[in-house]
C-alpha cells in the first residue's frame, strides 16, 4: 500500500478501539510535529510512554546534582534541558543562583578540555540517557582512562528500555502494541523486543521518524494486533542484532543495575552503572532511588506511563508552562507535555 492508502485506512478505521504506545522521545516529537493524531480514526489512540530520558529521570538524581554543584572545587557539567528540571526542592538553575558551579555543554567530550584546563576542580558529568547514549559515555570513559585524566566523574542515570516496557505491561495500562524506539534499536537490534512481544502477545514495530514512516508503523500495528511479533520497518538503520561493537564497549565499562524511573519506581536491572573496577569515575550513581517531586500536583509520572494525558494534569498550561515548568515532561523538547503545549493549544 502507498502512503495515501495507508492514511485513508487509518482515518476510516472502524474496528475495535486500539491504543499504541511510542517509547521514544524523538517519536513523540515527530508524532506531534506531523499532526499524526489528527490523521487517525477516533478508535486509534496514541500514548506517549517513557521514551524521554530527561522525563524519566527521578527528582533524587536532580537533588544529587544540586548537592554536587554546591561542593567546593566541584563543577557539574550537563546539557541545557537538565538544568531546568525540578528536583524535590530545587533545580540546577536554582542551585546555580545559590552559588553552585554548573557548566552547560553541547557535547560530553567538552568535559575533557575543562578537566585539563582546571586540574584543581572535579568535573561531574550528568550522564542521562538510554541505550542510544550509553555507548557515547563508554567512549568518553575510555578516552579519559587512556589520557590519564583523574578529575572527571560521572553521575549516571542510564536506563534500558525492555525492562521498563515489561513493567508498564504489568501495571495494567491498556496498550495494544508498541512503536519500538528507532534510535535505541540501532544499538540493541530489533530482536531485543521479541521476548516481550511473545510474553504479552503484542506487536512491536521498529519505526523511523518521518511522518510517513510513523503512519506505516501504526498501520502495521493495526494489522498485527494480538500477535506477538516484532516487525522492523527501519531497516536502513536497524538490524536484528544491533551494533555489536557498541554493545561490547558498553559491557566493558558498564553493568546492569537497578534503576529508579519517574512514575514507575525502581525496576530491577533496568539501568547501567559503571563497573566496580572503574568506580573511581563514579560520583555516587547507585545510591539514587528517590522519586519525590517539588510540586505534589504534578502528574508527570502518570503522563509518562500513559495513565493520564497532559491536559488531565491540573497544572498544565496554568502553573506549568515551558517558561515555568513544574515537571520534567514540560522541560524537555522530547517531553509529551511540552509538545502538547506547543502544538495543540488553541
Amino acid at each position: 500500500m502507498d502512503i495515501k492508502e495507508i492514511t485513508k485506512f487509518l482515518k476510516e478505521y472502524d474496528g475495535e478501539p486500539l491504543a499504541f504506545m511510542e517509547v521514544c522521545g524523538t517519536h513523540t516529537a515527530s508524532i506531534s510535529e506531523n499532526g499524526i493524531p489528527s490523521l487517525l480514526s477516533s478508535k486509534i489512540r496514541l500514548i506517549s510512554g517513557p521514551g524521554c530520558p530527561v522525563c524519566v529521570t527521578v527528582a533524587g538524581y536532580i537533588d544529587a546534582l544540586c548537592r554536587l554543584a554546591l561542593i567546593d572545587k566541584t563543577c557539574v557539567v550537563t546539557f541545557g534541558d537538565l538544568i531546568r528540571v525540578p528536583g524535590s526542592s530545587s533545580s540546577l538553575q536554582e542551585a546555580k543562583s545559590r552559588g553552585g558551579r554548573i557548566k552547560m555543554v553541547y557535547s560530553p567530550f567538552e568535559i575533557i578540555d575543562l578537566a585539563k584546563s582546571d586540574k584543581g576542580t572535579t568535573f561531574v558529568f550528568a550522564a542521562v540517557g538510554f541505550e542510544t547514549t550509553t555507548p557515547i559515555y563508554a567512549v568518553l570513559l575510555d578516552r579519559i582512562i587512556q589520557d590519564g585524566i583523574t578529575n572527571i566523574r560521572f553521575l549516571t542515570a542510564l536506563k534500558t528500555m525492555p525492562a521498563a516496557i515489561d513493567a508498564l505491561c504489568q501495571m495494567g495500562n491498556k496498550v495494544d502494541g508498541f512503536i519500538a524506539p528507532g534510535h535505541v534499536s540501532v544499538i540493541t537490534g530489533a530482536d531485543i523486543f521479541t521476548p516481550l512481544a511473545k510474553k504479552y502477545s503484542l506487536p512491536f514495530v521498529v519505526s523511523g521518524f518521518k511522518g510517513e514512516e510513523l503512519l506505516a508503523s501504526i498501520y502495521a500495528l493495526v494489522k498485527l494486533k494480538n500477535q506477538g511479533k516484532v516487525l522492523n520497518l527501519y531497516k536502513s538503520a536497524v538490524t536484528d542484532k544491533g551494533n555489536i561493537t557498541a554493545q561490547e564497549l558498553v559491557n566493558k565499562y558498564f553493568e546492569p543495575c537497578n534503576a529508579a524511573w519517574r512514575g514507575i519506581g525502581e525496576i530491577a536491572n533496568s539501568g547501567m552503572a559503571i563497573r566496580n573496577e572503574y568506580a573511581m569515575y563514579d560520583a555516587g550513581s547507585r545510591a539514587i532511588t528517590q522519586d519525590s517531586k517539588k510540586n505534589k500536583a504534578c502528574r508527570c509520572g502518570e503522563v509518562i506511563t500513559g495513565f493520564a494525558s497532559p491536559t488531565e494534569c491540573p497544572l498544565f498550561a496554568k502553573a506549568c508552562t515551558p517558561e515555568n515548568p513544574q515537571g520534567a515532561c514540560m522541560v524537555s523538547n522530547e517531553g509529551s507535555c511540552f509538545h502538547y503545549y506547543i502544538n495543540n493549544r488553541g
